[in-house]
């Protein structure tokens, strides 16, 4: 039997453990929605109180296939989709769905974002910079067009929504106390152009520290992080973890005593901040970034890290942090924790999200809209 959900998120691209699906599942689970997902991954890592329905694996063309009917499936009175590629297919359904409604979630600059994919080239990265574009244009006519910061496309829609990547302190552990033996953490993509092979190079020149690596390895990237792991004398003070659900991923930050962000700089990362950046101020772990614009304006604002500008920079940091200047470090934890009191004391963005896409359900149901959560935000 199908049974109708509130809410059905949809995502061709991302795995359920996504931090972001988790913190949007959250949020309307607060709202008293019935959620669906529908992603690709294992049922253990969906978010809790949702109902999981597993997508394939696919590859690049037969994601193309899968994207225009994926739509089909959703059981949900509103469709959220987190990928550009679902979006024609879902407007689609929408026009012949009567009643239905549509969310999209454009939560990166996707045009500027395939300059960090190094499959991105020729005629490949050619079809899929007009697929992102199409996707942009058509996001505008959403009933909802959610995106992460005030920068990303598209600047203007019917019905348009920043919800920031901030952290949902929910799915955070408590703040504590330090190991004994200094732990840095990175969570996220793990690829070169996400700073993977800085992060191993710095744990090189500081070997007094231990690491914790938190998400997929990019398939191009494993071969040379094999012979690393082979060659380096850092290789046994370094853990990869392999993708996490967030629950399980930040528990790795009890006991931290530094959070990595060596991110390259690209066009789409100079001008965002790293989610990874709040949560680990919010888990009072001092930050670790490279130069990249907007982060590094973060962090040095909030006094509670440093930026450092190569991998030798960034061993030298955590050599001082953890021996010479451990004062300091401290007063930088002080800062982290001032940072997350002062700047995460206002309405969790999804919430307002989750009290958005609750009114497009109630105009699915034949109820009077509540008063729109998005007044201010466009």
């Amino acid at each position: 039997m199908r049974t109708e959900a509130d809410v059905t998120i949809l995502s061709s691209g991302h795995d359920v453990a996504d931090a972001r699906l988790h913190r949007h599942c959250a949020a309307l689970r607060r709202a008293g929605l019935s959620v669906e997902v529908i992603a690709r991954g294992r049922a253990e890592d969906a978010p809790a109180g949702s109902a999981f329905r597993p997508a394939p694996s696919s590859g690049f063309a037969a994601r193309g296939v899968q994207a225009l009917l994926m739509p089909g499936r959703a059981r949900g009175r509103v469709v959220v989709t987190l990928d550009p590629d679902l979006i024609p297919a879902a407007r689609l359904r929408r026009t012949f769905s009567h009643g239905r409604r549509l969310a999209v979630d454009m939560h990166e600059d996707y045009v500027a974002l395939l300059d960090d994919r190094a499959w991105a080239k020729g005629a490949r990265g050619t079809v899929a910079r007009i697929w992102a574009r199409t996707a942009v244009s058509l996001s505008r006519g959403a009933d909802l067009t959610v995106v992460a910061d005030q920068h990303v496309p598209p600047a203007r829609a019917e019905r348009r929504l920043v919800v920031r990547n901030l952290p949902d302190l929910s799915l955070l552990p408590e703040r504590g106390g330090l190991d004994e033996r200094p732990r840095a953490l990175y969570v996220g993509d793990v690829r070169e152009s996400r700073g993977l092979f800085d992060m191993l190079r710095a744990l090189e020149f500081a070997p007094d520290w231990e690491l914790d690596v938190v998400g997929p390895v990019a398939a191009r990237d494993q071969e040379r992080l094999r012979v690393w792991q082979a060659e380096s004398p850092a290789a046994d003070r370094v853990r990869l973890h392999g993708r996490m659900p967030p629950e399980a991923a930040w528990r790795l930050a009890r006991g931290a005593w530094a959070g990595l962000s060596l991110l390259h700089s690209t066009p789409a990362f100079e001008s965002a901040i790293p989610s990874k950046i709040y949560e680990y101020l919010a888990c009072g772990m001092p930050v670790l970034t490279s130069p990249i614009r907007r982060a590094a304006e973060l962090v040095e604002k909030a006094g509670a890290g440093a930026v450092a500008i190569s991998a030798e920079e960034a061993g030298a940091t955590l050599r001082a942090w953890s021996g010479q200047a451990r004062a300091e470090f401290g007063l930088l934890r002080e800062a982290a924790r001032a940072w997350a009191e002062r700047d995460l004391g206002e309405v969790n963005p999804h919430d307002r999200f989750a009290e958005a896409v609750a009114e497009l359900v109630a105009q699915t149901r034949g109820r009077a809209a509540s008063p729109t959560a998005v007044a201010g935000a466009r």
